[in-house]
């Protein structure tokens, strides 16, 4: 699978020129649902899914899937043929035992015949959840996308410590002893050998999930470590939902780089 940056700029050129393209078929706009170990699964098959079934896993899928409701990102990844799905969990926060309940939905996907190595996506609290399975399941993870995610645990993620200590199932005073077991920040080292790619989106202004102590620190050390990572950092913008986090040509580019899909 070709992850060079000439096809990615391609790409980008040929998704920018031809927005209409991405309308063209007509989409599943009522998901597939299945209970799982009595969780929902959510599934936006594609209507004529690539070779290899790709799938992009979206977190968090709290009670809906809602990157269905961003129409360039949905559009754009279901008519590549790429499926997108996410699994309901809740308010969880990267504990061992609530990851390894998104396994249990990765291996339902797998059964069902659907690509060994989904691109994760990341929104917001979601970058959390799907790091905290990424570094665990390296080898299982095609790309990880962010869009402002929380990276780090110690800085967010244990803001709330009430729904932290829900998931962890420790004492207060253990998880803050053991945070760096558990922070992906301090442990993206099994990503960086294996060299799984990174895209990130983030505000400079973001007060909720500051940049600098998450997509930067991840950023630092993908470097550090000669891993590939793409960083776009928006100048003047903070946690909002406008077209400059959810239509991002180059997002979609590296999504369908990382799927193998051709550019048209």
């Amino acid at each position: 699978m070709i992850r060079g940056a000439c096809l990615l700029a391609t790409m980008v050129a040929t998704l920018s020129l031809e927005p209409a393209t991405l309308a063209e078929e007509t989409l599943l706009r009522t998901p597939e649902k299945f209970d799982l170990n009595g969780h929902m699964a959510i599934l936006y098959a594609a209507p004529k899914p690539a070779e290899g079934k790709p799938w992009v896993w979206y977190f968090p899928t709290i009670k809906g899937l809602s990157l269905a409701g961003k129409r360039v990102y949905f559009e754009g990844i279901l008519n590549a043929g790429i499926s997108l799905a996410g699994y309901d969990l809740g308010e969880v926060r990267g504990a061992p035992a609530s990851t390894e309940k998104f396994t249990k939905f990765y291996d339902e996907m797998v059964r069902r015949g659907w690509s060994d190595q989904p691109i994760l996506l990341g929104q917001s609290r979601g970058g959390l959840m799907a790091l905290a399975w990424g570094i665990r399941h390296p080898e299982k993870t095609r790309a990880f996308v962010g869009i402002y995610p929380v990276c780090n645990l110690e800085t967010w993620g244990l803001k709330n410590m009430e729904v932290a200590l829900a998931d962890y199932k420790i004492p207060e005073a253990e998880l803050r002893t053991k945070v760096d077991q558990f922070n992906p920040v301090h442990n993206l080292q099994n990503l960086i050998e294996k060299k799984v790619p990174m895209f990130m989106i983030h505000g400079d202004m973001d007060k909720a999930v500051p940049y600098e102590q998450n997509t930067l620190l991840v950023k630092q050390r993908y470097v550090a470590g000669g891993a590939p990572i793409t960083v776009k950092r928006i100048a003047g913008l903070g946690h909002e939902a406008v077209p400059e986090f959810f239509e991002n040509q180059e997002l979609l580019a590296l999504v369908l780089q990382q799927a193998g899909v051709p550019a048209k």
